[in-house]
């Protein structure tokens, strides 16, 4: 099962998330939704560090399935949405493939 636990501050805010696993849906190159977590979630990264330019910490191990991305707190305000839509987005395929994905919160 593929688990996606986001951070969240004590006001509520996203502060970033910790992606780890494989769904288990199909086999590695045909799991849509291991591409499907995996697209989102490179954009995501890819929205906050290189078009917001906004200070992170990020650690991807393709090999185990593990993304962990973390936004330093002077630019949350900045990501908000993004890391909300992202959220939204997750919950969503978790509600179709429950027994695929696992969405949970850990408050930091």
């Amino acid at each position: 099962m593929l688990k996606a636990e986001f951070f969240v501050s004590d006001s509520g805010a996203i502060k970033g998330f910790d992606i780890s696993g494989h769904s288990g849906y199909e086999q590695s190159g045909k799991d849509i939704v291991c591409a499907a977590v995996s697209s989102a979630a490179y954009m995501v990264v890819n929205t906050i560090a290189d078009v917001i330019r906004a200070e992170v910490d990020a650690k991807v191990d393709e090999a185990v399935g593990h993304m962990n991305f973390l936004v330093h707190d002077k630019y949350l305000s900045d990501c908000s949405y993004i890391l909300q839509g992202f959220k939204n987005h997750l919950l969503f395929l978790e509600e179709m493939y429950p027994e695929n994905i696992e969405v949970f919160y850990k408050e930091v």
